[in-house]
């Protein structure tokens, strides 16, 4: 069996074009991991200041924000977990359009291309679900924020204002 150069060539540059995605969903993996952890870390925080509290309005706020922060986790798992199927999908749609084309002489190409394609639209289907959980779990860290003290300041100011 004679290996043909230009076939293989082609191969590679077919299979490098789904690469830059990769690029793109490890780096969503880094930005939604890094998310990950500061949900960590602000839940270990929020624990020890309520087991060190004895106000009882702080200790249910606490547990507001826990809960929100427990979702906020999930949906970044999940979303970890999406782009990680999205990659091992990309991979073997690498995989498959590298050997349809090598091997397209001895097995049938339509069949490895079929794969591919199904592969490839496997992965862009779980990328857009992580993207939506990550939208999902960004407007969640947003709508935690209750602007309590902000909220103070104001009734203060307005009794002070209606007090003169």
């Amino acid at each position: 069996m004679a290996i043909d150069v230009s076939n293989i060539t082609h191969s590679i540059q077919l299979a490098v074009a789904p690469v830059f995605f990769l690029t793109g969903v490890a780096g969503m993996i880094g930005a939604v991991a890094g998310r990950l952890a500061r949900i960590i870390d602000r839940g270990r925080v929020l624990e020890d200041r309520m087991s060190a509290s004895k106000d009882a309005d702080y200790i249910q706020r606490s547990m507001l924000e826990l809960g929100f922060l427990r979702r906020r986790g999930r949906l970044a798992n999940v979303c970890i977990g999406l782009l990680t199927g999205c990659g091992a999908l990309i991979a073997l749609t690498i995989i498959l359009l590298f050997i349809g084309q090598t091997a397209a002489a001895e097995i049938d190409a339509r069949a490895w291309s079929m794969a591919a394609m199904i592969s490839f639209g496997l992965g862009v289907v779980s990328f857009v679900s992580a993207l939506c959980c990550f939208m999902i779990e960004t407007m969640m860290a947003t709508r935690l924020l209750n602007f309590h003290p902000l909220r103070q300041a104001a009734k203060a100011e307005e009794s002070r204002s209606s007090a003169f």
